[in-house]
């Protein structure tokens, strides 16, 4: 390849020549990038993550992550794909046959990411449709069947977990036991795939048009509850909470690979979707100052989504107290024949204090509830519990809650959305690069019946089980994986293509030659990395006990949930689902080794 340097040709006439799509502009592309990078794990993985260990603490391990391993990654995919000019399939195979498989395993998990992440679409516009109402479906309880009463599930439960469970999933209380289709998710997964095909259908032609929207309102939004929840009570407590550092986590490991691990996944590296989407760049784009633009624009974004959500979480943890403390209040006005109102809340405790010394025995029988603020500030959620359940719920105490809703589910589906345009991306190019149908079809039929097939394969999502076996493939499908994938993707630039190759190609594409960090990166930093993490990860999945929690209304502790086991032949597919795709790296490898022995 030519290894003259020289300034990046400007972005207009992108095209390279070979009649490769090509963006509409700049901007287009970074837009994509972002919204592929930026999910819907920056608004419910990351603030859960800087709660869990330590608030400001956690930023250190997830900075180093970024820096050492995040970046340089991500800086490599973007180059590889915009030098070589292929989907990930093309890309591997082109630096070397034996490496065929690296890209054929990452189109693997595309499609088996793709499957449960736009089911988790669907849950969001089901949520986004019953949020064009008041009161809001998830307020209230239902009337019981002989309409004696409330429903003593949704009584036990509370009525945001009883409408997430019971009206949504219908979920079964085994795993085993796959129930019945739930009609209405069937139709929301449906006009999912559908959304998702009329802007993928012709490529980043469509996607292009789109990524305007689905990239920037989500940001809007993000604004517009950031502003609201800081006016909130109660906003500066979650805020607090989230960002008081607990140095003493730093020497845990568990908060390191996890640091490690949020920052690959949250770049959404090794599925082939970035790879794809630059090489429709033009060939002399300056990739390096786009790798650590997006990377830190991704970053900013989930501290930006940790504020906006912990200054809402906050307001609720204060609601959830107030409302603690009423009901205290209730049973001594009640126990003791004290005058209503004569209880102030700010009062409470020192009129507990009181009573608690002079009528020792009557206070003590009182089943009061302990109501401290950090208690209910600690109540974390994290995926789809704090977005169905935990955040929902906030929103029952915001005026004009309906509105509101409207606002925080479309914006969920416009981040989900972005994302599915990177994972279709990664799924569509390789098939046109690999020529599986007749170049006279047009690429709309491809991508129609990639998005069909998914949709038909996601339908078991749909069953009252469904929401059991999307965590098990959200758990098993991608982790180990990715990281075999990337691994093998910096160990293959780095040791096969070439790094001093691969530095002079990035010369000629920006026109300056890789500085030390990114040498030392590539060649040593990274893969060291990625295998420790890789290993650790291994080792916690062997450790971890192969279970679920289930919603059993007839468990003693309901509405806690019953810890179950996964059934033996769950376990299979537990363990095809982790490292199947990965067999296609030594399957490709060895045919290619048979292929050269035989002259085939």
């Amino acid at each position: 390849m030519a290894s003259s340097r020289g300034p990046p040709t400007p972005w207009a006439g992108a095209g390279a020549g070979d009649g490769r799509p090509a963006w509409g502009s700049r901007l287009q592309y970074l837009l994509s990038c972002v919204g592929f990078a930026v999910g819907l794990g920056n608004i419910w993985r990351f603030p859960y993550l800087c709660q869990a260990y330590g608030g400001g603490a956690f930023l250190l391990p997830y900075a180093v992550a970024l820096a050492l391993e995040g970046i340089p990654l991500f800086h490599m995919e973007l180059a590889i794909g915009q030098r070589l000019r292929r989907g990930s399939v093309g890309v591997w195979t082109a630096i070397s046959p034996y490496l065929g498989g690296v890209g054929l395993g990452c189109f693997s998990v595309s499609v088996l990411v793709s499957l449960y992440y736009n089911m988790v679409l669907a849950w969001v516009l089901w949520y986004l449709l019953n949020s064009f109402q008041h009161p809001l479906p998830w307020s209230s309880c239902p009337a019981s069947h002989n309409r004696t009463g409330l429903l003593a599930e949704c009584v036990g439960s509370g009525p945001v977990s009883f409408f997430w469970f019971r009206r949504t999933l219908n979920i079964s209380s085994d795993m085993g036991a796959s129930g019945a289709v739930q009609w209405p998710l069937l139709g929301c997964l449906a006009a999912s795939w559908g959304v998702v095909y009329l802007c993928v259908s012709r490529g980043i032609e469509s996607t292009g048009k789109a990524i305007y929207f689905t990239a920037l309102f989500p940001y809007l939004v993000l604004t517009v509850f950031l502003v609201r929840g800081l006016t909130l009570p109660g906003a500066a407590d979650g805020l607090a909470y989230l960002f008081t550092p607990d140095v003493r986590v730093l020497g845990s490991p568990r908060v390191w690979l996890d640091a490690a691990t949020q920052i690959f996944f949250s770049l959404s590296l090794a599925l082939g979707g970035h790879i794809a989407y630059a090489s429709y760049n033009p060939p002399r784009n300056d990739c390096e100052k786009d790798a650590v633009t997006i990377a830190l624009v991704n970053s900013l974004t989930s501290l930006y989504a940790a504020v906006a959500v912990f200054s809402v979480l906050g307001f609720k943890a204060t609601t959830d107290q107030e409302n603690c403390l009423d009901r205290n209040i209730i049973l001594m006005v009640n126990a003791f024949e004290l005058p209503d109102q004569s209880i102030p809340r700010e009062d409470y405790a020192l009129v507990l204090n009181h009573l608690n010394v002079t009528w020792p025995e009557r206070v003590a029988q009182l089943p009061l509830e302990t109501c401290l603020l950090r208690d209910f500030l600690h109540k974390g959620a994290s995926g789809t519990g704090l977005a169905f359940i935990a955040f929902a719920e906030a929103l029952l105490h915001m005026p004009g809650a309906p509105g509101w809703a409207v606002l925080f589910f479309g914006m969920l589906f416009s981040l989900g959305l972005t994302s599915m345009f990177g994972n279709m991306e990664s799924v569509i190019t390789p098939l046109l690069d690999m020529g599986v149908l007749p170049r006279r079809v047009p690429k709309e039929a491809l991508t129609g019946l990639a998005c069909l097939t998914c949709f038909l394969l996601a339908s078991c999502f749909t069953l009252q089980s469904g929401s059991y076996w999307l965590e098990l493939f959200d758990r098993y499908a991608a982790s180990i994986n990715l990281l075999v994938f990337a691994l093998l993707e910096v160990l293959g630039v780095a040791y096969v293509y070439g790094l001093d190759r691969f530095c002079e190609d990035v010369a000629w594409m920006t026109g300056r030659r890789p500085g030390l960090y990114w040498r030392l990166s590539w060649r040593l930093v990274s893969p060291l990395l990625l295998l420790l993490v890789l290993g650790a990860s291994v080792l916690l999945l062997v450790c971890s006990p192969p279970g679920y929690h289930a919603w059993d209304p007839q468990y003693e502790r309901f509405p806690e949930r019953r810890e179950r086991l996964y059934p033996g032949w769950v376990q299979a597919v537990c363990v095809l689902l982790s490292f199947l795709p990965a067999l296609w790296v030594p399957a490709v490898a060895l045919a290619q080794l048979l292929r050269r022995r035989t002259g085939g």
